[in-house]
């Protein structure tokens, strides 16, 4: 493909990009696949130069741009050798008119902007929700060292204060490699496994993952435990929890139980774990302000409607996660967003109506308190962002 072409192409995958943000349709990530695969006439430098530009101009857009052509025209305003390709060839866009608008750029829609402000996330703190994210990878225990990863990788950096953590470049092919099918390590940003650690989960311990998904942190656990105690995983999204098994196989965890839920109706099928669990975690449905880096489209699909709708759901689960634990137990309230709304807000919330409950002081390797739990940011802890706060039963 000629660079023209390549850039008609990033146009048109943005259009795509735009719509489904608009109407609530399939990530960037899976559309860009999808498009790239039916255009066989795609080399994979092509489709690594067209990926590149659909993603700097994601970035570039706080607000959703008008149209594809908009959001490459604000990146072309910065880049004269891509102006240059708004040449009108027969497979290149057409030339830029005089006075032709470009999408303003910006970090995030302006009402997402004032909500992260009055979090105390702004200026350096919200540019660097859109920095390019690296690849942390997390040894499994039951199976190798940090030390074994990082023979195989010697590009590899440790992470400071995770004794299982590794960073690569964020390009790194790690999962076509024998440890990866041998279930010597998962991909799990250092955030992530930083705020799983405020479990303390332990050998022996019955622990309940209410929000497991596809099961990154349920893993962590079973690690944690040293593959010894009894771990529920358990979720309503049929497909994420699906993928859970084959990744506790390749990993030999054995202690797991996964458990599909109806929302709304979570309590009745937990019914048998009520009052006995030492850890209940809540990795909580959540807005993804502190996941950018690796969504950055995301901002573009949030709505202060949405966003409220996701407040609610937390408050709920948080309600069901505490009929769970046992007196002297713990629940932990984990959201990848930096929106106080979603965090500090919602655990102080939780306490006024659970006087059973008290907040924990943390003592986590990465980030820093925030109001009854602590934050990470990925300018501050170079994570993605998170808000996380134990809170104990009397």
């Amino acid at each position: 493909m000629t660079p023209a072409a390549r850039t008609r192409t990033a146009i048109e995958l943005l259009d795509t990009i735009i719509a489904a943000a608009r109407d609530g349709g399939a990530s960037a990530d899976v559309l860009i696949a999808r498009e790239l695969a039916a255009r066989r006439y795609a080399g994979s430098k092509d489709r690594r130069a067209i990926r590149a530009l659909v993603y700097d101009a994601i970035r570039l857009c706080g607000e959703v741009p008008a149209s594809g052509r908009a959001a490459l025209l604000a990146l072309a305003a910065r880049d004269p050798d891509l102006a240059a390709m708004f040449d009108g060839s027969s497979y290149g866009p057409a030339p830029i008119a005089l006075g032709e608008p470009p999408a303003t750029p910006g970090v995030a829609p302006a009402w997402l902007i004032d909500a992260l402000a009055a979090s105390g996330v702004d200026g350096d703190q919200a540019a660097a929700l859109l920095d390019r994210a690296p690849l942390d990878l997390r040894a499994n225990p039951l199976k190798a060292t940090r030390d074994q990863l990082a023979a195989i990788f010697p590009e590899s950096a440790p992470i400071p204060g995770l004794d299982l953590a590794l960073r690569l470049p964020g390009d790194t092919p790690v999962e076509k490699s024998d440890a990866y099918q041998h279930g010597w390590f998962e991909v799990q940003d250092a955030g992530s496994q930083a705020v799983t650690l405020a479990a303390a989960a332990a050998r022996g311990m019955r622990v309940v993952d209410l929000c497991a998904g596809g099961g990154g942190k349920t893993l962590a656990l079973a690690a944690a435990m040293a593959g010894q105690g009894a771990i529920l995983a358990s979720d309503s999204d049929r497909a994420r929890l699906s993928r859970l098994a084959p990744r506790a196989q390749r990993a030999g965890v054995e202690i797991v139980e996964t458990r599909l839920l109806n929302p709304n109706r979570e309590a009745e099928a937990l019914a048998d774990w009520a009052d006995s669990a030492d850890v209940v975690l809540i990795d909580a449905p959540c807005s993804g302000t502190g996941t950018w880096r690796r969504n950055p489209e995301a901002r573009w699909r949030l709505t202060p409607a949405r966003l409220a709708r996701l407040v609610e759901t937390q408050a709920r689960l948080l309600d069901v996660g505490a009929a769970l634990v046992r007196p002297g137990g713990a629940l932990v309230h984990i959201v990848c967003s930096l929106l106080d709304a979603e965090g500090a807000d919602q655990v102080t919330a939780f306490l006024a109506r659970n006087p059973a409950f008290r907040a924990e002081p943390l003592a986590l390797p990465l980030g820093t308190p925030h109001g009854p739990g602590m934050r990470l940011t990925p300018l501050r802890d170079a994570t993605d962002g998170f808000f996380v706060a134990r809170l104990v039963r009397a």
